[in-house]
């Protein structure tokens, strides 16, 4: 349960974009899902069904799809993300709880991404969320590496100057929050049963939230904040 107390320490506040800042019920990721599929399609040249199969295998075994794409079949990133990353973003809605409980937090306020720079600006935009941020880390910023390997958050910790143990990290696959919480962030898993990616993920590791590297869980993130900082 979320309380004042249990984040007093907190400076810094860390949220990852897809499905954590926005609902998967939205179902902006599925779009995004059907154009990586299309992607592998093409390139293999092969039918949609196996091209799924090998998305979602390269997105477990890899941290994302175009980690696998890049290490297995030496695809240039940026073709790969300029293209699953052209969808119809108008499908968020704009979320004023969520943006007045974000405008509370005190301290600093960013974004760390395994998509783009571009994509999480239209995210933040839609959602009416925007002024609160003052940096993303994306993918790009990290090499291409993504959640959960831990020399990504190194390199976030190191890029921003955020300071582990008084920041707190959000995220909606349990597995990212582990580096996280042997760094000394205070970890938060934003759950959401529509997130079909991220029941994957934590069926696969066997990950309920119920582990000692999740320190909250919440399925209502507006609330959550509220609840640490009143308005």
């Amino acid at each position: 349960m979320a309380s004042k107390q249990a984040f007093e320490h907190v400076d810094t506040w860390v949220f990852d974009l897809d499905n954590t800042l926005y609902p998967s019920r939205s179902r902006l990721f599925d779009q995004i899902d059907v154009r990586m599929g299309t992607f592998i399609a093409d390139l293999l040249d092969i039918d949609r069904v196996e091209a799924r199969k090998i998305q979602k295998q390269f997105f477990y075994q890899h941290g994302t799809t175009l980690r696998g794409l890049m290490l297995e079949h030496n695809v240039k990133p940026d073709d790969f993300l300029g293209f699953v990353h052209d969808i119809d973003h108008s499908v968020l809605l704009s979320n004023p709880d969520l943006d007045a409980a974000i405008s509370r937090l005190p301290g600093r306020k960013l974004i760390f991404t395994s998509g783009t720079v571009a994509h999480a600006e239209r995210v933040m935009q839609e959602i009416g969320i925007t002024h609160h941020f003052e940096e993303i880390f994306d993918i790009k910023a990290a090499d291409y590496v993504p959640k959960p390997q831990r020399p990504t958050y190194e390199a976030f910790l190191s890029h921003t100057g955020v300071a582990a143990n008084r920041s707190a990290m959000f995220e909606d696959i349990v597995r990212n929050l582990e580096v996280p919480h042997d760094m000394g962030m205070t970890t938060v898993l934003v759950h959401d049963n529509d997130n079909e990616d991220a029941a994957m993920i934590n069926k696969l590791n066997d990950d309920t939230g119920n582990t000692e590297h999740v320190h909250h869980v919440t399925d209502d993130l507006a609330g959550f904040l509220s609840k640490i900082v009143p308005a």
